[in-house]
């Protein structure tokens, strides 16, 4: 078992994509020394294109979704020569050049899969691999990500053409002169929808939940831009929900007039800059649920069905953490039982960056966020408050997206920007008072 220089306190994260890295960037500020335990040979996480860690759901032809001044770490932007909305070989390369600028690549041992993670934060916490290595550190910080075990549709079984999970998609051409069914609607689906239909026979996305489809350009300029001009703090979410329906409906008409539902609570938005106009050419068209499936012939909600070669399920991902043990786990079904999603009561000294998806903004921003508040906790310099406070915070929190949030498993990790840092801004001040 490998020993820590006697005097510096270490930390163990499990992963290096865009969460670990700030993780350990944020570390050694607090001047806390990681170890980066990433599962291939890249740096970049979900972003490599082809990963060999086999846990990338990259296609060949994504694009991040936010732009990049709003995406990229705090302190770290993007080139003025970056595009606005960089692709994945722009985020991987973005990603190596803050590991390089942070000395932070040094840190890493590749090709080492964690496989189970014990201790306590009193006794410190022994990291062990699949090589058979032992490491003991003070603090845990996973950062292993949630988009890389798919979660499959309960009819995928009864399908009798090809089927694959979305995070096994990479390029149109397998499809091509086929009959497609891609379910859901979020941004994969779109996507992927938008990136097969020049191909196929045709191409219908099946959308179950309502979705509103924003466009991603708005008076020469991010919507989020526009977005961020027009509404206000104390604005409640109904009038900011018109406000995004009047933009949605100027840009592209009503969503049911395209097969979609109009959502009447908070969602997560979704679009792509090509997807509306494929509707208008006939290229994509879509369907609501599906109420059965005989083999190749899909029944739908509406009493319409079809003859479909391929299916696409773009339905998400479980959370599995399997270095953990079932005790020592927060995931609850659907759900993290983590205080601020980075906190388990009860286990001070574990600590998780990045199990959260935004309803705006960029997730990496958020991480960048999350992992100066996982610095200060590890450091010492701030203190959670009692297991019983953070427990009940936690049940407030899952009340809140469960009466805010579509009756959907996806919103379970969904997270308001904005209510967000609030809330961590307050965390700071009553941790720094606790700590003094």
């Amino acid at each position: 078992m490998a020993t820590k220089t006697k005097g510096a306190r270490s930390a163990a994260v499990i992963g290096a994509g865009a969460a670990g890295l700030c993780a350990a960037k944020h570390l050694i500020a607090a001047g806390i020394e990681p170890v980066l335990f990433e599962v291939g040979s890249k740096i970049g996480g979900l972003w490599v294109y082809e990963n060999d860690s086999g846990l990338s759901p990259a296609y060949k032809t994504l694009h991040c979704n936010s732009e990049n001044r709003v995406t990229a770490y705090r302190d770290f932007p993007f080139a003025d020569t970056d595009p606005i909305y960089p692709d994945h070989a722009g985020m991987t390369a973005y990603f190596v050049r803050y590991a390089e600028h942070y000395d932070l690549a040094r840190r890493i041992r590749f090709n080492t899969r964690v496989t189970q993670v014990t201790g306590t934060q009193t006794e410190g916490f022994t990291v062990q691999t699949e090589d058979g290595s032992a490491d003991r550190f003070d603090t845990v910080v996973v950062a292993s990500g949630h988009q890389s075990v798919p979660k499959h549709p309960q009819f995928a079984a009864d399908f009798g053409g090809e089927y694959l999970h979305s995070h096994a998609y990479r390029v149109p051409e397998p499809f091509r002169d086929k009959h497609v069914l891609v379910i859901g609607a979020g941004n994969s689906a779109c996507d992927i929808s938008s990136d097969i239909c020049p191909v196929t026979a045709s191409t219908t996305m099946v959308a179950r939940s309502p979705v509103l489809m924003m466009p991603r350009m708005l008076f020469g300029v991010p919507t989020s831009r526009v977005l961020g001009r027009i509404e206000m703090p104390w604005m409640p979410w109904p009038i900011r929900r018109c406000i995004r329906e009047f933009i949605s409906w100027a840009t592209h008409g009503r969503m049911e007039q395209w097969g979609f539902r109009t959502p009447k609570t908070q969602t997560h938005p979704a679009g792509h800059h090509l997807l509306m106009a494929q509707f208008i050419w006939g290229l994509v068209t879509a369907k609501p649920g599906i109420a059965r499936i005989d083999g190749q012939r899909v029944h739908f909600d509406d009493g319409s069905a079809g003859e479909y070669d391929a299916m696409i399920a773009a339905t998400g991902y479980h959370v599995e953490l399997p270095f953990l043990s079932e005790a020592e786990s927060p995931v609850a079904g659907n759900w993290l039982d983590l205080f601020h999603r980075v906190v388990q009561p009860g286990k001070p000294g574990l600590y998780f960056v990045g199990f959260f998806n935004v309803t705006g903004g960029g997730n990496i921003r958020m991480m960048d966020d999350q992992a100066e508040w996982v610095s200060a906790l590890a450091s010492g310099k701030m203190v959670p408050p009692s297991d019983d406070e953070m427990r009940q915070a936690i049940k407030d929190e899952r009340a809140f997206v469960e009466k805010t949030y579509p009756d959907s498993p996806r919103y379970a990790l969904e997270l308001d920007p904005r209510t967000y840092r609030k809330q961590l801004a307050r965390e700071f001040q009553a941790a720094q008072a606790r700590a003094t």
